[in-house]
């Protein structure tokens, strides 16, 4: 991978992380911006550095290895913001930050399509879905 491809993958990662991070930001909601943004940064580096070495070409199955590490350490996040003050809430919030993550991972690996398509339906489903529940809840 040249240098300006390992910036391209990095950049799709932070524009990912961006759009989804935003949206939170703009709700005031636990994980915001600065979290998505480096979720999904972390999660494009943690796929990109096998990739780089040479490794996930050698063996196929450290790339495997690392995403399921990935996950692993996300759900730990995402337990954090769900567990604040002995009550459940964010649930949202760790469901964005375990999407930053994939479509990071995505980026990181250079799927760059499911990574911006991704990103858009996430955002899609946080900025949109809310507007309709309240429609139903108000009609039905």
């Amino acid at each position: 991978m040249n240098m300006l491809e390992f910036f391209g993958r990095l950049s799709l990662a932070l524009v990912i992380g961006g759009i989804i991070g935003l949206e939170r930001e703009i709700k005031n909601k636990a994980a915001g911006l600065r979290t998505n943004l480096l979720v999904s940064l972390g999660s494009a580096l943690f796929v990109i550095i096998p990739i780089q070495l040479g490794m996930a070409q050698q063996n196929p199955d450290i790339l495997g290895r690392v995403i399921s590490g990935i996950i692993g350490g996300i759900g730990f996040i995402g337990g954090g913001t769900i567990l604040r003050s002995s009550k459940v809430h964010g649930l949202t919030s760790a469901a964005a930050i375990w999407v930053s993550s994939g479509l990071g991972m995505a980026a990181g690996c250079g799927l760059w399509l499911i990574s911006l398509v991704g990103a858009i339906l996430t955002w899609i489903i946080l900025k949109v879905l809310p507007k309709l529940e309240h429609y139903l809840e108000a009609h039905f």
